[in-house]
């Protein structure tokens, strides 16, 4: 460029001279100095144009590269944004499948304690109506007894105050039949006897489903002996229903909970040989094994109770669950083996 600028300069000067030369006489040296200082303007300016061109040109130049580094750091960045935007995700992700698990085992865990809750609220309602019986049986059994007390007590023919022999009459003393009087077999006859007549039904006359309903509404309230002939009658009337195997359950537990667990065995059995396919069936069972282990029949009752497990594999948790704990309880295990 200074090369370029003096060539330049060296032409104008040169240009100059000739001029100066040629026009000596006529111009001056004043006139031929203010043309040389006007070149020299001009030169200068068209020197700075084009190398306010160049660094122009050099200046964005410049600028592209910072701008490209600028935007490649931001692309860095955002990308690393990105990333760790996704592992948060993916975390929340994991923590809210976590805690839909949790959920769902507590929603389990509150059903099994509310079926366990019921079934301790109901066995409690039972044994207190069963004490409140057995309170209203000897209530009864006592007033039978004052009341066979005070028929003995009752005042015979006579008197019971002491008398003197003298009053008494001799005709009372004397008898003038020539035999005595017996009771014969034929007077026995006006003897009463007692005539076994079947119960009245209690049931009204509607539906299966409303006849069960009103069975059931005896258990409800405790009335064990009103509940028995209940669902002894509708066994009896709907033998092919799909209540039938219930109401036989709770036509055994009637007698379990009155702890006359023979009949209860006999009741539970003839609930899985009738209906092994019902609804009460696995716990039907495992109520016949327990029955039969608290009548003495320990070896049955501890097959009954493990043969749950077995032939109703299906069944809720908390009655298997139950099974383990009466084969403990009962101590199955050690027999077997």
């Amino acid at each position: 460029m200074f090369k370029k600028c003096t060539k330049i300069f060296t032409y104008i000067i040169s240009i100059s001279l000739i001029s100066f030369n040629a026009t000596s006489e006529e111009l001056s040296m004043r006139e031929i100095l203010e043309i040389i200082q006007k070149d020299l303007r001009t030169l200068e300016r068209a020197v700075y144009s084009e190398s306010f061109q160049k660094n122009s040109g050099e200046e964005a130049s410049l600028n592209d590269k910072e701008t490209e580094d600028v935007l490649t750091r931001h692309l860095l960045k955002l990308s690393e944004i990105e990333k760790q935007f996704q592992n948060l995700t993916n975390k929340f992700e994991e923590v809210n499948f976590k805690i839909d698990k949790l959920s769902s085992r507590l929603s389990k865990t509150q059903a099994d304690n509310q079926l366990r809750f019921q079934e301790l609220e109901n066995n409690s309602s039972f044994v207190q109506s069963n004490q409140n019986n057995e309170q209203n049986l000897s209530s009864n059994e006592n007033k039978e007894n004052t009341e066979t007390d005070l028929a003995k007590k009752k005042i015979l023919p006579g008197t019971s105050q002491p008398q003197d022999l003298g009053t008494i009459s001799y005709k009372d003393m004397t008898d003038t039949s020539e035999t005595q009087a017996i009771q014969s077999v034929e007077t026995t006859k006006t003897i009463l006897t007692e005539n076994f007549i079947n119960e009245e039904k209690i049931l009204p006359d509607v539906s299966p489903l409303e006849q069960y309903e009103f069975a059931t509404s005896f258990l409800k309230v405790g009335d064990y002996n009103m509940a028995e002939r209940a669902f002894r009658e509708f066994v009896d009337t709907n033998p092919n229903n799909d209540l039938s195997g219930n109401a036989q359950y709770w036509y055994a537990e009637t007698f379990r909970i009155r702890q006359l667990y023979t009949d209860a065995a006999s009741a539970y059995l003839e609930g899985y040989q009738k209906y092994p396919k019902s609804e009460k069936a696995p716990i039907n069972l495992l109520k016949l094994g327990v029955s039969l282990v608290q009548i003495g029949e320990k070896d049955q009752g501890c097959l009954m109770i493990a043969g749950v497990k077995k032939q109703y594999p299906n069944a809720t948790q908390s009655v298997l669950q139950k099974a383990k704990y009466e084969e403990k309880k009962f101590e199955c295990n050690k027999e077997n083996s």
